[in-house]
């Protein structure tokens, strides 16, 4: 039997004509929901556990509803496709979530502050993930070799995120605000949900402003892992961007759900490094062999829900040891 060639790999793939009306409906909703998510928190004050809750489930339903769109204009592949990508990049979010609260704790921002830092970070990674998505499948239309790099960048990266550091998250930290000072200098006083202050009649950026550019350098950071990953189950840049877009709108409702949770879930990086292998080398052998969308969503989704069970086991035997 021949090699699959890229081409046939596509053809295996999801393929459909993206139309200008259909970007701009995909923008033009997802600023809305932007707009609508600015406009409820507002006033920044600090939300209940339950009204978190119901958000988180509001903004999965929003992604997960979004399958049936994709499932429309592109059929039963392409809906398939976009599952996996947006099971992949809200798994990979979750990592985003704690190293966020490390940043916010060793910033020393408070829990209304916290809100504001996040709706401009996230805007932010929209952008960026745009960039690298097209980036990604330009490279890759052109130059073949390029799947089998992404493919090997993403299971070195599922290796590291085994070794999961409790430091991780200061990674990157002195120099994204030694970047920030280059162009202003920065304050340790805060000045409300404001990111720059006046002291003796001088700018200064304040904590705020030097969290937020961190946030947005390690998004960069995880982009490196997220995009290739989606990459890996599809190659249209409409089904990669919503995927991204949608699970990357609901991570400031995840983010207060789950910040001060992360021991509760111990073996979630393996889980995440195990997705991250798998992906990898789904691509990397792409150019011979397409491994079905169906496949790959089912190892995806028991990935995340095994190293989820097996966590909540290993914190019940613990707690039943402190009885």
């Amino acid at each position: 039997m021949n090699p699959m060639t890229v081409k046939d790999v596509s053809e295996a793939s999801a393929n459909f004509t993206t139309e200008g009306w259909m970007w701009a409906a995909l923008v033009g909703f997802v600023c809305f929901l932007i707009a609508a998510d600015l406009f409820i928190h507002r006033k920044g004050h600090v939300l209940s556990t339950r009204r978190v809750v119901i958000e988180s489930i509001v903004w999965v339903t929003i992604g997960l509803l979004f399958t049936l769109v994709i499932a429309a204009l592109g059929g039963g592949v392409a809906a398939g496709e976009y599952l996996s990508g947006y099971v992949i990049e809200k798994s990979l979010s979750i990592d985003n979530v704690f190293v966020w609260s490390i940043i916010f704790t060793s910033f020393g921002i408070a829990s209304q502050y916290q809100r504001r830092v996040l709706f401009w970070g996230i805007f932010g990674a929209l952008v960026l993930r745009a960039i690298f998505i097209f980036a990604g499948v330009a490279l890759i239309e052109r130059f073949a070799f390029m799947l089998t790099v992404f493919g090997v960048i993403l299971i070195i990266s599922g290796i590291k995120v085994f070794r999961h550091r409790a430091d991780e998250g200061h990674a990157g930290h002195e120099r994204a605000v030694k970047l920030l000072g280059r162009f202003m200098p920065v304050s340790k006083n805060f000045n409300g949900q404001h990111f720059t202050i006046i002291e003796n009649g001088k700018r200064f950026a304040t904590p705020l402003l030097a969290a937020l550019v961190v946030v947005e350098f390690t998004d960069i950071i995880f982009a490196v892992d997220s995009v290739p990953a989606v990459l890996a189950v599809s190659r249209e840049p409409f089904i990669v961007f919503s995927a991204n877009a949608f699970a990357i709108l609901g991570l400031r409702s995840l983010y207060f759900l789950l910040a001060g949770a992360k021991d509760r879930f111990h073996y979630l990086s393996h889980g995440l490094g195990a997705i991250l292998i798998f992906v990898g080398l789904k691509m990397a052998i792409s150019e011979w062999y397409h491994v079905p969308t169906l496949l790959s969503l089912g190892v995806i989704s028991a990935l995340v829900v095994g190293a989820i069970v097996i966590s909540q086991i290993k914190v019940q035997r613990e707690l039943s040891k402190q009885l």
